[in-house]
């Protein structure tokens, strides 16, 4: 991270940080010498994930709805009373709702994009100050495939992560005068506890055809590839999506039929 002092400790704030692809992004910080504040609307699941990760000085957890400015400002100001600074930013916090497009009420509509846009939108606004404020650092977006490619059942899901892709872009344009790097990865299908849960045997098999390397993802390369756009291994990346998807958004049809003849 190019920040102006170089002998800072680096700090990361994650955003649905109590489990699954967020946790072991917080995870990949911890090991590779940040301090690391987790942000999450799930006080019992986050309260329970701090005391899987003992009492390190270098981890905190803060209960915060990312869609609400007031709870995202007084987050950030946590943040610097515990660290002082902030150098990363990742903006994991989603939900779904996953429904035929006329059966999608507009409260449901607004709770999605209220999360996974606007709560992109908040947090990168008061953390991405304090970034600048530092020297640089980088943000790195969580969109979904679900932003790259239409499906069924996710008008709103599909639709946030499409626009956090375009927002993403246009806070590297601008922040990039101040050494900050705005990045986003969309994730294909992870193999997280929620996945197990809301995919049937059914929509797994789906996936394993129409992916060429015929898997589920994991958190782990979830979170190297968020580390790595954090690093200064990626320090001429910016405004780029990156599609982590064992190559899911670039196939077509005709997988399947391919496999079954070989």
């Amino acid at each position: 991270m190019n920040t102006r002092n170089s002998d800072q400790a680096r700090v990361a704030v994650v955003t649905g940080g109590a489990r699954g692809i967020g946790l072991a992004i917080g995870q990949w910080f911890l090991d590779h010498g940040y301090q690391v504040a987790l942000l999450d609307i799930d006080k019992n699941t986050l309260d329970a994930t701090m005391k899987t990760l003992g009492t390190s000085q270098d981890v905190i957890g803060i209960h915060c709805d990312v869609s609400k400015p007031d709870e995202v400002e007084s987050a950030s100001q946590k943040v610097l009373s515990a660290f002082g600074h902030v150098t990363a930013l990742v903006n994991n916090a989603g939900v779904a709702v996953f429904k035929p497009v006329f059966e999608t009420s507009f409260d449901e509509w607004r709770t999605v994009l209220g999360t996974n846009l606007d709560g992109a939108f908040i947090c990168s606004q008061v953390f991405g100050r304090l970034i600048v404020k530092n020297g640089g650092g980088a943000i790195v977006n969580i969109a979904s495939i679900s932003g790259l490619r239409a499906s069924t059942l996710r008008v709103a899901y599909g639709t946030s992560k499409a626009a956090l892709i375009q927002l993403t872009k246009q806070y590297a344009v601008e922040l990039g005068n101040s050494n900050v790097r705005v990045n986003v990865i969309a994730p294909g299908p992870v193999d997280t506890e929620m996945a197990k849960l809301v995919h049937s045997v059914a929509i797994r098999s789906d996936y394993y055809d129409t992916i060429p390397l015929g898997r589920y993802g994991t958190p782990e390369e979830m979170a190297n590839t968020v580390g790595f756009l954090c690093s200064n291994e990626a320090a001429f990346i910016n405004g780029q999506v990156l599609a982590v998807d064992g190559g899911f958004e670039a196939t077509g049809v005709g997988l399947p039929t391919l496999r079954r003849n070989s």
